[in-house]
């Protein structure tokens, strides 16, 4: 199995988005490659070097849907109260339609299209929040809470990650927020993948075709 997780930014803002692609090996994921940066080529070009003979798991970090006439999916509702009572503010959850989001969702549906388009069946896509699946799996609250400002709690959940299963990701200078929720998106597909999520709303086609787990 492959497993690639993606910590996605809006169209006009690729340098915020990173990619974290890992290879299974046993009980563990190893780390494959890496990206920070990376606009729709680049990861329409991450997904076609994967193995084609393997399975994938691409876990987003972005909403893959909208409730029609805007405001929370069922989903959202839900997952806000979970990630809440393990210690992340209630903003860590936001409507897809919301305006801050709206081009997030937009590009979310897009490379999911994408990646549907360039992996075809063998491709197993998931909606993903990185920071709940950490939270829900035990990592502390205030570590992710200081994901973004802190280099010192960013190294500390990279070793919460390996820790939990992913290989190859601690080394070197810091790689950023965008990077390790990466992995963090990644270790949520992953468990998902093997029908061990901290949490899942199911699918709800057609308007909301992938399933949400962390």
């Amino acid at each position: 199995m492959d497993v690639i997780g993606i910590d996605l930014s809006g169209p006009c803002n690729a340098a915020d988005t990173a990619v974290a692609a890992f290879r299974a090996n046993g009980r563990r994921l190893v780390l494959q490659e890496r990206l920070v940066g990376a606009d729709d080529a680049a990861i329409a070009a991450l997904m076609a070097r994967a193995r084609p003979d393997a399975d994938l798991a691409v876990g987003l970090d972005a909403p893959l849907s909208y409730n029609d006439g805007g405001g929370d999916r069922p989903a959202d509702r839900l997952l806000r109260a979970r990630a809440v009572a393990a210690g992340l503010p209630s903003g860590t959850v936001m409507p897809p339609t919301l305006t801050r989001m709206a081009y997030l969702t937009l590009r979310g549906i897009t490379v999911a299209r994408i990646a549907a388009t360039i992996s075809g069946a063998r491709a197993r896509i998931v909606e993903v929040h990185p920071g709940a699946a950490c939270v829900l799996r035990g990592a502390p609250a205030g570590i992710v809470r200081a994901l973004k400002s802190s280099a010192a709690a960013r190294q500390q959940l990279l070793n919460w990650l390996e820790g939990a299963g992913l290989e190859g990701i601690g080394s070197g200078p810091d790689p950023g927020d965008h990077f390790v929720a990466a992995c963090a998106a990644a270790l949520a597909a992953w468990k998902w993948s093997l029908g061990a999520p901290a949490w899942i709303h199911p699918a709800d086609p057609p308007w909301h075709p992938y399933d949400m787990a962390c």
